[in-house]
C-alpha cells in the first residue's frame, strides 16, 4: 500500500516502495477554490463594473503586493515564533548582514497594505488620499460553506480627512458600486452605524469593562439570529440555546440592558426618525451625542447625493468585528433570494461592510491619520448570484475553431488563424490528432460560435468553409431525415476567404 498525502502526517514504514510509483493525491487544499472561464468572467465584470464607479467618484488605483511584513499586518501581531494565526506566513531570508529574516504574511484584507503604503509615502501624497485596490486576500481561518481562506475583494479608501462627508460618500460609492453590478433595486441594503454611540452609551452607564463591553458587543451582533429576547438574555447572565450549551451573558444590570435594548431598537424606520430616538437614549452621553451628530452629518450628505431610504439606513446594531474601527461603521447586507441546485433557501448575508479607521496609520508613525473606507465581497457576491436566476454566470465562448484535415496543411491552417484574429474575433486551429467528428464536438464543447473548413477544394478555389454552430443546431432541430440534413448542411456556407472572414463576423455579434 502507497503512503499518500493526507492520509498520515507520518512516513511510511517501508523503504521498499520505489518513489518513481509514488501517485499523490489530487486534490484542492481546503477553503480553495478552482474557477473555471465562467466564475472568473463572473468576477471580472463586478470588479470591472465597480472599479469604474470608484474612477468615477475620483479613485486612483494602487496595487500593492500579495505579502506584508507579519508586524505591519497589525490585526494578527505575532505573538510567538511562528505568526501563523489567522494568516499564511512564511520566514524571509536572512538579510547581508546575516540577522535572521522576518516574517512576512499574505494579506488578509487590502486596508493593512494601504495604511503601510500611506505611512511609508505620506509626504509625496495628495491629501486626502483616495485609492482602490482589487485582488485575492488570503485568512488562515477554518474553511466551511461560503467561507475561504483565499478570496477577491474591491475596496475603496479615503486616507487623512474626519470629515463624516467621507463617511457618507464612501456609503454612497458602494451603493452605486452594486448597482454598477447589476443588482436588482432593494437587493442590497446598507446598515450604518457609529462605534461612538454604543461606546458612550456603555460609559454613561457605567459599564466600563473592556470584556464587559466585549460581551455587549456579541450580544448585540446576534439581534438578527436570536431577536432582542435572546439578546436581552445575552445581556444579562447568559443564554441556553435549544441543545442545552449554555452561553454567559455580560452581567449587566436591568436598567443598563434596558438602555441597551432600547438603543437596538431604534432602529428599523426612517434616517431621521432613528436619529431623534437615539437622541433620546443617549442625551446623558457626550461620546454618543458627538456619534450622533456624525450620522447627522452623515444623513444629510447622502440626501445630497440622492441615496435613498431604501439603499441606505442607520441601524444601532451593526457591529463590525475587526477591532481598529473607531466611527462611522457601515456593512452590506443581500436581501436577493438565492436558492442551491436543490433549491433550497441559501443566506449570504453581509457581502461587503467598513467603516472609520482612524488609528491604523498612527501604528506606524505615532500621528493619527484619520481613514474610512469599503470593501466589496467579489467572491461572495459573485457566489450569490451565480444562485439567482438573473445571475447565473453565462457560459463562456469559445473561439472559432479551425478544422485540421491534413499534417501537411498546418502551415495554412495557421495562417486563417491569424487572418480571422487581424479581424478581431478569437480562432484557434485544433492541435488534437482525431478526425472531423471528434474536432466537431471538441468545438461544440468549446461552445464556438463556428468552425471554418478549409480542405483541398478550398485550398484550390481560394474558399473557406463556415460552419455556424449555433445556427446548424437550431435548423438540424427542425430537421427530421438524416438525408436531408446531410444534403441541406445547415448553418454552413463556403465563401471567399475575405468574404467568409466578413461573415464570421456577422456570426460573433449576432451572439
Amino acid at each position: 500500500m502507497f503512503y499518500r498525502h493526507g492520509m498520515t502526517d507520518k512516513a511510511p514504514k517501508s523503504t521498499e516502495t520505489d518513489p518513481k510509483d509514488f501517485r499523490p493525491e489530487a486534490r484542492a487544499p481546503r477553503g480553495f477554490a478552482d474557477k473555471r472561464a465562467s466564475q472568473i468572467a463572473a468576477e471580472r465584470r463586478l470588479i470591472t463594473a465597480v472599479s469604474k464607479v470608484y474612477e468615477d467618484f475620483g479613485f486612483e488605483a494602487l496595487q500593492t503586493s500579495a505579502f506584508e511584513y507579519a508586524d505591519a499586518l497589525g490585526k494578527f501581531l505575532p505573538d510567538a515564533d511562528r505568526p501563523n494565526v489567522g494568516v499564511f506566513a512564511v520566514e524571509d531570508d536572512a538579510d547581508s548582514e546575516g540577522k535572521n529574516g522576518q516574517w512576512m504574511a499574505l494579506r488578509y484584507d487590502h486596508t493593512a497594505p494601504l495604511a503601510r503604503f500611506a505611512a511609508q509615502n505620506w509626504d509625496g501624497l495628495p491629501k486626502p488620499f483616495r485609492r482602490y485596490a482589487f485582488g485575492p486576500v488570503w485568512r488562515n481561518e477554518k474553511p466551511g460553506p461560503g467561507r475561504l481562506r483565499e478570496f477577491m475583494q474591491c475596496d475603496a479608501d479615503t486616507v487623512g480627512t474626519d470629515r463624516p462627508e467621507a463617511d457618507a460618500e464612501i456609503i454612497a460609492l458602494a451603493v452605486a458600486g452594486f448597482k454598477a453590478a447589476g443588482l436588482p433595486a432593494g437587493s442590497t441594503v446598507l446598515k450604518i452605524n457609529n462605534r461612538k454611540l454604543l461606546n458612550g452609551l456603555l460609559n454613561s452607564l457605567g459599564v466600563v469593562d473592556a470584556g464587559q463591553q466585549m460581551g455587549v458587543l456579541r450580544a448585540i451582533d446576534k439581534l438578527d439570529r436570536l431577536g432582542l429576547t435572546g439578546v436581552e438574555l445575552l445581556l444579562g447572565g447568559g443564554r441556553k440555546d435549544e441543545s442545552g450549551d449554555f452561553t454567559k451573558g455580560a452581567n449587566l444590570n436591568d436598567a443598563a440592558i434596558a438602555a441597551v435594548l432600547a438603543f437596538v431598537a431604534a432602529g428599523n424606520a426612517e434616517r431621521s426618525v432613528v436619529l431623534d430616538r437615539l437622541a433620546a437614549v443617549l442625551a446623558n452621553s457626550p461620546e454618543g451625542m458627538a456619534g450622533l451628530d456624525d450620522l447627522s452629518r452623515i444623513g444629510a450628505t447622502l440626501n445630497g447625493l440622492g441615496v435613498g431610504e431604501a439603499d441606505a439606513i442607520f441601524d444601532p446594531s451593526i457591529v463590525r468585528g475587526l477591532e481598529y474601527y473607531t466611527g462611522a461603521v457601515f456593512e452590506a447586507e443581500l436581501l436577493l433570494e438565492t436558492r442551491d441546485e436543490k433549491g433550497e433557501l441559501v443566506k449570504f448575508g453581509s457581502v461587503g461592510g467598513g467603516g472609520r479607521y482612524d488609528d491604523l496609520v498612527a501604528r506606524f508613525t505615532g500621528e493619527k491619520v484619520p481613514a474610512t473606507g469599503f470593501s466589496f465581497g467579489v467572491s461572495r457576491l459573485a457566489a450569490a448570484l451565480a444562485l439567482t436566476e438573473a445571475g447565473k454566470a453565462s457560459p463562456v465562448r469559445g473561439p472559432v475553431v479551425i478544422i485540421a484535415f491534413s499534417d501537411s496543411d498546418m502551415g495554412e491552417y495557421f495562417k486563417l488563424a491569424s487572418e480571422i484574429r487581424a479581424a478581431g474575433i478569437p480562432a484557434e486551429v485544433y492541435l488534437g490528432r482525431s478526425g472531423m467528428k471528434a474536432q466537431m464536438k471538441y468545438a461544440d464543447r468549446r461552445l464556438s460560435p463556428a468552425v471554418a473548413m478549409i480542405g483541398g477544394d478550398e485550398l484550390a478555389n481560394g474558399t473557406v468553409t463556415i460552419k455556424d454552430l449555433d445556427l446548424g443546431r437550431e435548423m438540424a432541430a427542425e430537421i427530421s431525415d438524416n438525408k436531408a440534413w446531410r444534403e441541406g448542411r445547415p448553418g454552413q456556407v463556403t465563401l471567399p476567404r475575405q468574404e467568409a472572414i466578413n461573415h464570421l463576423k456577422t456570426i460573433v455579434k449576432s451572439l
